[in-house]
């Protein structure tokens, strides 16, 4: 169904984004004026009686201009504070009219505005972008029929499986209340009681504590829907539907020891990355994934399609591509747009609708509750960033920040004063129409059987990842329980780590100095309330037998040198030929290639030319960069070892598994930083003269894992099964 993907788009319009212009500030007026539109003659001195007089109360333009800035804050988001997103456009590659009469994805030749917004989850707004945490991926489509927001994760699942489990697993993964500590981090001990006290996380924890958790840019992070939504055709028919995005770019992390450094030296990165690839027309691009699946297949699974703690494997059903994402330009003003931007999991279009998950549920109403507060009322709607393109008539009115002027005497329904207006749609007139299904049952507070197999995916997704990911997964384990201070929920956590892998919990307990329980504790019963059916609170086990799934690895993803940064190693007396070669080579692949010098500024080639380096390495690190090149020239060469930063700047990049290129003298450089790697040969260090092309070649693989450790002590890979 999908086409093939083409490169990256360098040249990008739609003239429908034209019309979210229309409420943009007109700058072609440059006089200072009030609020109220009245120029100001002086905005340096306050109404004074004399110069050195007091300042009176009928100054009105300073009584307005600081009114306004002690109000210029709003509450941020309780999760998803701090974020960054961009404008862009998606169009469908081939109809989806078999599935759903939504028109955006029913029309190839119509593109449809969007906005997207990336997220952290747990931390503040002024926290850093590269914790370890959850990205929320929220896309709001400004389609002809209404807005639809597909606000999702880069993570398929969820901690939980009912929405009334929310404010507390967000209570214990912020800050711990007494203190307020820590910050944008779930390595404490109110996050890692609930955790071990709720098995049906565990999936979840599988995911976070991998790579999966600290991605090496939005661009190259994966995007779900999470939850299992309905498409809806012209005929009524319905069909389950899980929303992907595929980055083409492939999905990437950092190393953990290198988000810390990141976040010291830059805890922009991803907002930056973002705004410069957009600025540089390295258009970031995803995929729209489909699994489809028809209703009379819902009960042939081993899980429960409505359970947000699941996923559809994609090796039993395929994601079928079906459109283009590109983002295209960064926003005019961050807080009137990435902040003030309202997404709400209930605004669907016609042709959309929602299952039963009892955890989206929740969301339908907590999504538009949060907006009433944190942007001042009902009107948030009417902020220009969340405007519909499709026009909007209804009889809502007033309220703070109204700023539709309707005009006419009527504002109820039915009216025959205003001739009837507005009328209702139909469904052959385009209205929306929820989907009709039969529900049957008992009134309770409880929990579906099919809900209670909490271990069978999260060991699927750790014997589907790779050695090295594996490695990583248990050495975040051991960082975030050795963080927390109470024996009993480390106790705890690993009983539960054994039911998903008994090798994985004997190598975290070693680091904890424990032992792994024998056996489990009961589970405390939390899945069912004292008004429960007989026999609902005893979960129905559910016989399953672990596979891989190729899907869930980071090592199977596409990477290419295409947006890679590259820092080049140079001083006084370099080779300006070496660098030109490289800079030649790099450049026709889509990387791009930054002088690092020992100072920023000009720089002499060993011919004595002037060269411009943009950074020093007293001001970044190899942690800011894809990989790292030294540039021949025996001058140059001998002044970067005298840096000790420079020696560093090589040493963490050989850490961090990225790859290194040495040209000719400047293997007096690695002997330095990496003495038992000085004559090359390990994976990713290349060494010679004229290695530009394999050096740039070499950053088709993000990262080369084979020089990190062996298998941690007590641990065995699992064999294929």
């Amino acid at each position: 169904m999908a086409k093939k993907p083409s490169p990256i788009k360098k040249d990008v319009s739609n003239d429908k984004i034209q019309a979210l212009e229309a409420f943009k500030e007109d700058s072609s007026e440059q006089f200072l004026t009030t609020n109220n539109g009245v120029r100001i003659n002086d905005n340096h001195n306050s109404l004074k009686v004399s110069d050195r007089g007091p300042t009176l109360l009928e100054d009105f333009v300073l009584r307005e201009k600081i009114t306004h800035f002690d109000h210029e804050r709003i509450p941020e988001r309780v999760v998803h504070a701090r974020g960054a997103g961009a404008h862009g456009i998606f169009q469908v590659y081939e109809s989806l009219e078999k599935f759903t009469c939504a028109g955006f994805l029913t029309d190839p030749k119509r593109e449809t505005p969007v906005f997207v917004r990336f997220s952290t989850v747990a931390g503040s707004r002024g926290s850093t972008d590269l914790a370890r945490d959850v990205r929320g991926f929220a896309v709001k489509f400004y389609t002809e029929e209404g807005i639809f927001d597909l606000v999702g994760n880069n993570i398929p699942v969820f901690f939980i499986q009912d929405a009334m489990k929310f404010p507390d697993l967000v209570h214990a993964v912020k800050p711990e209340p007494h203190n307020e500590i820590p910050q944008a981090a779930s390595a404490h001990n109110t996050f890692w009681d609930f955790i071990s006290c709720t098995p049906e996380s565990m999936h979840m924890i599988m995911w976070v504590m991998s790579d999966r958790a600290i991605p090496r840019s939005y661009r190259m992070m994966e995007g779900f829907g999470v939850h299992t939504f309905r498409l809806i055709n012209a005929e009524g028919q319905s069909h389950f539907v899980k929303f992907h995005w595929k980055p083409l770019l492939g999905v990437h992390s950092v190393a953990w020891d290198e988000a810390q450094i990141i976040s010291g030296r830059d805890p922009d990165f991803h907002r930056r990355d973002l705004w410069m690839a957009i600025e540089n027309g390295d258009y970031p691009e995803w995929e729209l994934g489909l699994q489809i699946i028809p209703e009379a297949d819902e009960h042939k699974f081993d899980f429960d399609l409505l359970d947000p703690t699941k996923i559809v494997p994609e090796e039993m059903v395929p994601v079928q591509r079906v459109g283009r994402l590109t983002l295209n330009r960064n926003p005019d003003n961050f807080f009137a747009e990435t902040e003030q931007v309202a997404f709400h999991v209930g605004h669907i279009v016609r042709g959309i609708d929602f299952s039963n998950d009892p955890l989206l549920q929740g969301r339908l109403f907590s999504y538009l509750d949060t907006q009433l507060t944190r942007l001042g009322g009902p009107n948030f709607m009417e902020i220009p960033i969340n405007r519909p393109l499709a026009p909007v008539h209804n009889n809502q009115r007033d309220g703070f920040m109204r700023q539709t002027i309707n005009k006419g005497r009527t504002a109820h329904d039915p009216n025959r004063i205003g001739g009837g207006c507005p009328f209702q749609a139909g469904w052959k007139q385009g209205g929306f129409v929820s989907y009709t299904q039969a529900v049957e049952g008992s009134k309770i507070r409880a929990r579906s059987a099919s809900f209670s197999d909490h271990f069978s995916q999260a060991a699927l997704f750790f014997n589907s990842l790779s050695l090295p990911e594996k490695n990583h997964l248990i050495d975040a384990l051991r960082f975030e329980l050795g963080k927390v201070e109470i024996e009993e929920v480390r106790v705890r956590m690993l009983s539960l780590l054994a039911q998903v892998d008994g090798g994985l919990a004997a190598s975290v307990a070693e680091a904890l100095t424990l032992d792994v329980p024998d056996q489990p504790p009961r589970p405390l019963n939390l899945n069912v309330g004292a008004d429960a059916e007989e026999g609902a609170s005893e979960p129905q086990p559910i016989a399953f037998d672990p596979t891989k799934s190729p899907a869930l690895s980071q090592a199977n993803q596409p990477c290419s040198p295409e947006t890679r940064r590259i820092a080049v190693l140079v001083a006084d007396g370099f080779d300006a030929s070496d660098v030109a070669g490289l800079r030649k080579v790099a450049e026709g692949e889509g990387a791009m290639v930054d002088l690092v010098s020992t100072r920023v500024g000009q720089i002499k080639d060993s011919s004595g030319r002037l060269h411009l380096a943009s950074f020093s390495v007293y001001t970044v690190d190899s942690v800011l960069f894809d990989a790292v090149y030294v540039a021949d020239g025996g001058k140059s060469v001998e002044n970067l070892t005298l840096h000790i930063n420079a020696v560093r700047f090589l040493q963490n990049a050989y850490v961090h598994c990225k790859s290194i290129g040495i040209s000719g003298s400047a293997v007096q450089l690695l002997k330095l930083a990496c003495p038992r790697v000085n004559d090359g040969g390990e994976a990713g260090v290349l060494v010679g003269l004229k290695l530009t092309a394999e050096f740039v070649g070499s950053l088709a693989q993000h990262r080369y894992w084979e020089r990190e450790n062996t298998l941690k002590p007590g641990f065995e890979e699992k064999p294929d099964v």
